[in-house]
């Protein structure tokens, strides 16, 4: 016999596994500070932490607040702080954190709306200051000539960094971030390299000022911790670095005024560290 969650969709088994307790942090605005209360969860196999968290709501508190969305780890909604270390709580099966308490706490570097839900607005606002779109001439995007063609080989020089979610789970881990909240972050560093690295965009320069400006790139430790906490596997650290290599180039081309303006080439030789985890495969082979 099996039941499907209602909320995510996910084909359970009957059986209880076992019984696990679940201690989550609990904030409403105009407490003084938060507290923490405990619930004792029944898990079947399959369960998420999210799915535990909808129990929780449904049957013991429904005063419980966290945020959700798709449910399959696309959205970037559900980031929460699990057992001490980043992650979404629709990817992560309760089964497999091997422990019988679950310790749920809304993002670190974030202010907290309510409970589980954090304010995500400085991870928005520090993305869209990076300009994440491209930048072409204003003539050719109101009367278009031909279309922006673009080789395989070269959409594999920032593939990878496209499959950021948002989910802001890089800040969280993130030591930097923690102690100076203006540093723009590995989130929006990293998506700053992606444009700068695509062939069809002309806006590196503006990038490229303000990546290398007193909050940007100079400001990262190289700790790696966004890149192990990336549950999509962007690594936003190599991503930081190639944006070093980039604005280096840019100072370098400004005391040579006949210098071409850096360009994002292949990459070769990178190793991706271990724990970090892996890209999907390309949808585009190269050729």
């Amino acid at each position: 016999m099996c039941q499907r969650n209602e909320h995510s969709g996910q084909a359970l088994s009957d059986e209880i596994v076992r019984e696990v307790v679940f201690r989550v942090q609990r904030y409403s605005p105009g407490q003084d500070r938060p507290v923490t209360r405990e619930y004792r969860v029944p898990v079947t196999r399959g369960m998420t932490v999210l799915d535990g968290l909808h129990y929780i709501r449904d049957n013991l508190d429904a005063t419980l607040s966290y945020r959700f969305s798709c449910r399959m780890g696309v959205c970037g909604s559900c980031g929460m702080y699990i057992n001490s270390f980043p992650r979404l709580a629709c990817q992560t099966q309760i089964l497999e954190l091997n422990s019988d308490l679950v310790d749920v706490r809304p993002m670190p570097n974030y202010p907290v709306v309510k409970d589980l839900v954090p304010d995500l607005s400085q991870l928005f606002a520090k993305h869209r200051e990076v300009q994440p779109f491209i930048i072409r001439n204003e003539q050719e995007l109101e009367h278009p000539t031909a279309e922006f063609l673009q080789k395989p080989e070269e959409l594999l020089r920032y593939l990878q960094f496209t499959y950021c979610i948002k989910c802001g789970l890089c800040l969280t881990a993130c030591p930097t971030v923690a102690t100076d909240p203006r540093y723009l972050g590995p989130q929006a560093l990293a998506q700053s390299y992606r444009y700068c690295a695509d062939t069809r965009d002309a806006g590196a320069e503006g990038r490229l000022r303000i990546a290398a400006g007193r909050d940007g790139v100079w400001r990262c430790h190289l700790a790696g911790a966004c890149s192990e906490a990336c549950p999509k596997g962007v690594d936003p650290a190599l991503g930081i670095q190639l944006l070093k290599r980039l604005a280096v180039l840019r100072a370098l081309s400004l005391k040579k005024p006949h210098s071409p303006a850096p360009v994002a080439g292949k990459r070769t030789g990178v190793e991706r560290r271990p724990g970090i985890p892996q890209p999907p495969p390309p949808t585009v082979e190269s050729r």
